[in-house]
């Protein structure tokens, strides 16, 4: 089986602030990953991107907050999805409207 592209979408939250959600399906596990999808989101703010969930190959399933990488707990396609919206939420209150 080929990669299955799920999601590709750009989605514009403010005139400087854009998210990017980009998903497969593949036919076996990257190295570093225990499931079978490929993924990267990213939520660029003035042209920096502040959050990114992906998992390239070796490294595994990780989220960058600002400077901060930690490993994520991929569940669901649905579950990630949801987690970097929240995340997104996040940032906006605590920098947009500081």
């Amino acid at each position: 089986m080929k990669a299955v592209e799920l999601v590709h979408r750009r989605i514009t939250y403010f005139e400087d602030a854009f998210a990017e959600l980009v998903l497969w399906q593949l036919s076996k596990p990257l190295a570093g990953s225990m499931h079978r999808y490929k993924y990267r989101l990213a939520y660029v703010v003035e042209d920096v991107p502040v959050l990114r969930y992906d998992n390239e190959g070796g490294k595994g399933d990780h989220r960058h907050y600002g400077d901060a990488e930690e490993t994520y707990s991929f569940s669901t396609p649905e579950r990630l999805i949801d987690d970097f919206q929240r995340d997104i939420a996040r940032w906006n209150d605590e920098y947009r409207n500081a």
